[in-house]
């Protein structure tokens, strides 16, 4: 039975849904020490440094997209499992791609997540492989998934395309190429919904893919819905760089305007900026509407992207 439906959607209840949320964080974090390499195993250095990367920090934006996705079809204990090492995989890949964003190379930063980064606690060679061994054992996760092989394959074909030159890379290598360019506002979204948006909207439909088949229509709602979010996300990314302190972020504040970079902020101004990630909050409220209640936990998760303060 589709999970589609004409139920208008009910409020959730902040207490449940941030129950929802630690849950789900901290179940996250369990199957993360599950699947990464154990430290001590060898290459020892290299596994200590992935574990580094990728445990004890972070909202889990991510995995809480992918198991909120996964939700709306009833899903079984099976589905959960499912969910869980699917959530694992899409976070290495972010986490993968933290790593090599903070590099001297690239954005050269010192701080992520309230800590130091990966080439500064280790040094750039590690730091490079260690986004290359994130990024082959998220798909060696997925791969490894108990499941149709047509929805496997469609899943690693899912996080493939989001990672790459149609994806998160290629929205990295026009925002390197964009560095004291004057960018209309539609060449500025066509970058986020690369750099950022595809993996948060790989991550909706990983979720979906573990518990079914999806519909046309279900797949066309759920894309709706991460295309929105995946660029609302950016916008108050942009807004928070502009206006909150290094401690609150857990990262460099300022470093956009300090690196010349284009923004959403830089091209709308801060009340516009904060205007539009409201809409995009709407947008996406909107395109859940079929799925009725179903969808609250989508609903809330969009909420906190927009309303969130680090």
């Amino acid at each position: 039975m589709s999970a589609l439906s004409e139920v208008a959607p009910e409020v959730t209840e902040p207490s449940a849904f941030a129950h929802w949320m630690s849950a789900t964080q901290a179940a996250t974090e369990v199957a993360l020490d599950a699947h990464l390499p154990a430290a001590g195993q060898l290459p020892a250095r290299l596994h200590a440094a992935m574990r580094y990367a990728v445990l004890d920090g972070g909202k889990r934006v991510r995995p809480l997209l992918v198991h909120a996705a996964a939700a709306l079809f009833d899903a079984d204990a099976a589905c959960v499992e499912r969910a869980a090492r699917a959530a694992s995989a899409v976070e290495m890949i972010h986490a993968y791609s933290l790593v090599h964003d903070d590099m001297p190379c690239m954005d050269d930063d010192a701080l992520r997540r309230g800590k130091p980064t990966v080439h500064v606690a280790y040094d750039e060679a590690t730091a490079l492989l260690v986004g290359d061994a994130l990024q082959s054992h998220a798909f060696m996760l997925l791969a490894g998934m108990t499941i149709e092989p047509v929805r496997a394959v469609a899943m690693v074909t899912v996080l493939a395309q989001a990672s790459g030159s149609a994806g998160m890379c290629g929205g990295q290598a026009i925002d390197l190429d964009s560095v004291g360019v004057a960018l209309s506002l539609p060449q500025l979204e066509q970058m986020h919904r690369l750099k950022t948006g595809a993996l948060l909207r790989a991550s909706v439909l990983l979720g979906a893919w573990c518990a079914t088949t999806p519909s046309a229509a279900e797949l066309g709602a759920l894309d709706a819905y991460a295309q929105a979010i995946g660029l609302a996300f950016q916008v108050i990314d942009d807004v928070l760089d502009a206006t909150a302190d290094s401690a609150t972020l857990g990262k460099t504040a300022g470093k956009d305007a300090a690196d010349n970079k284009p923004t959403y902020v830089s091209i709308l101004g801060l009340a516009p900026s904060r205007a539009l990630a409201e809409k995009l909050r709407s947008d996406a409220h909107q395109a859940v509407l079929p799925f009725g209640d179903k969808a609250r936990h989508l609903r809330d998760l969009a909420d906190l992207i927009v309303q969130r303060k680090a």
